[in-house]
């Protein structure tokens, strides 16, 4: 056996796994990205038809919570962003969409068109893209008039919108109000790969003007990220689709540390040594993401706030930075003029005291293990 033939073979198959993950997890992208603009329909749909307020969103947030508790998919925030993402990508949309992508992804298309096409108004950009429906295909005038919940799933999954990212999603609805230009930047980034933080930064830098000045925004070709790029390697471990994906399992998980939560708190409780209960799964909301410490106390002699991480595993090192972590949110959020600093307390299932030991090294919180 050849040693170049072999090589040759194992980056072969290496490669094909590779783009078998991509295509894997972008199939559950979608199929999530669906769920989420079902949802957010739902909730339109609700409030048009019974008039409920936003109350509504909380109360439903709540319960999701209590019937899927191990899912962080369902918070309050990702409702409104799931409301906003159906108000936003309405079928006629959804099928301008489509429309416009294909005349990016030819390069017989008129450059000057497409520049203005992508530059039009929302009211501009919906109309001219009605019309040429409406020359091109006799069905979709039928289907615009159809309320979204009865829109054929298969229209969404067709659409470029069912291919990037839930965190792509909300960079740009906060970032790119314009229909044209958000669209430019959803096939920009599949094209190359890009990441949410790369999209991000492109968009503060002005891209989609600097291209069209160049004309450079035409002829895309790809419909998934490349394997390698920033892109693909963030669908792999989005934890969205993660949890999406991972519900069942982590369900397990979850109610293996649910069972240690009630112990816990039970214990400690009963101590009688100046333990008072905050809360089980508390939320922290940083940097536009929900964050959820296992448990919280109040230690009334050491007047300072416990925060306490559980793992139904062995000891792991990242553990120890994600307990720090919320020792700092708690310092931050909680912790007042009146209060020491907070202690943090990780219980795992097991742990291998050489690797707890490199692992807290160099922490100067009160994290103990």
């Amino acid at each position: 056996m050849g040693i170049k033939d072999y090589t040759n073979l194992l980056n072969r198959i290496k490669e094909q796994i590779r783009d078998a993950q991509v295509r894997t997890m972008a199939a559950a992208n979608s199929q999530m990205l669906l769920l989420y603009w079902q949802l957010g329909n739902m909730i339109l749909e609700n409030q048009k038809q019974k008039g409920w307020g936003a109350k509504i969103i909380q109360m439903l947030a709540a319960d999701l919570k209590n019937e899927f508790p191990e899912q962080k998919g369902f918070s309050e925030r990702n409702l409104k962003y799931m409301r906003k993402f159906a108000e936003n990508y309405t079928p006629l949309i959804l099928h301008a969409y489509t429309l416009v992508a294909t005349r990016l992804k030819s390069s017989g298309v008129s450059q000057q068109s497409t520049i203005a096409l992508l530059q039009a108004d929302e009211k501009q950009f919906v109309q001219q893209v009605a019309a040429q429906l409406e020359n091109t295909e006799n069905q979709s005038g039928a289907f615009v008039q159809q309320p979204a919940a009865q829109i054929d799933e298969v229209i969404f999954l067709q659409s470029v919108v069912a291919k990037i990212s839930w965190s792509h999603q909300m960079v740009l609805m906060d970032k790119v109000p314009h229909l044209g230009k958000r669209l430019w930047y959803m096939l920009n980034s599949l094209e190359h790969g890009n990441s949410r933080n790369i999209l991000s930064m492109q968009i503060e830098s002005g891209l989609f003007e600097r291209q069209v000045k160049t004309k450079k925004i035409t002829n895309f070709q790809n419909t998934l990220p490349p394997a390698q790029s920033d892109f693909a390697n963030y669908l792999l471990k989005d934890p969205y689709i993660f949890d999406f994906v991972q519900a069942r399992e982590k369900a397990d998980e979850r109610n293996i540390e649910e069972q240690l939560a009630n112990h816990i708190t039970k214990f400690l409780l009963e101590l009688g040594q100046g333990f008072a209960f905050v809360g089980r799964q508390v939320k922290f909301e940083i940097g536009n993401q929900d964050f959820y410490a296992d448990l919280i106390f109040y230690h009334t002699k050491l007047h300072c706030y416990v925060v306490v991480e559980l793992k139904a595993r062995p000891f792991e090192p990242g553990d120890a930075s994600q307990l720090n972590f919320y020792v700092n949110v708690a310092n931050d959020k909680l912790k007042t003029c009146h209060d020491n600093k907070t202690i943090g307390l990780l219980l795992c299932k097991g742990k291998n005291d050489v690797v707890a030991e490199y692992s807290l090294q160099g922490y100067n919180s009160g994290l103990t293990h």
